[in-house]
């Protein structure tokens, strides 16, 4: 498994989630300057409801910019136990621990990206290959880490 590239993958993919936030704020702060008008409290309900939305993009927003730097301390560096930066093959799928983003696919196989805070990955933290942990009352061995 080529960690670098899944790595690539998945900064661009944070990277564009960045774009587009940025770009939904900027179309939201157009639009909520586009309503000026002198209908009174409906053109307050109106702009209050533009600054909840462009509130609500922003923290999207933070929350991509904080994954955007968790990912810059990951290296490609192979690991022997589960931690930041894992690969990590279960009897039950491919984890690739860093922030979660969703299913990635790299050369015909899909991969599921978790945060270290997620519940699989506290569950699994610390252990090397061969070794059983448990989630919600289903064991998993560790197949194999990179």
């Amino acid at each position: 498994m080529n960690k670098e590239e899944i790595l690539s993958i998945i900064r661009i993919k944070v990277s564009e989630k960045i774009k587009n936030f940025e770009n939904l704020i900027d179309e939201t702060r157009a639009s909520n300057n586009d309503t000026k008008s002198s209908m009174g409290d409906k053109y307050e309900t109106g702009r209050e409801m533009l600054q909840q939305e462009i509130n609500n993009l922003q923290r999207q927003l933070n929350e991509s910019l904080s994954q955007q730097a968790i990912l810059q301390k990951i290296t490609s560096e192979d690991s022997s136990k589960v931690q930041n930066g894992a690969l990590v093959k279960t009897d039950r799928g491919l984890f690739y621990v860093a922030v979660s983003i969703g299913e990635v696919v790299f050369e015909n196989k899909k991969m599921m990206t978790v945060s270290a805070e997620s519940p699989l990955v506290k569950a699994m933290f610390g252990k090397k290959k061969g070794e059983k942990f448990e989630i919600i009352t289903m064991y998993q061995t560790i197949e194999n880490i990179w």
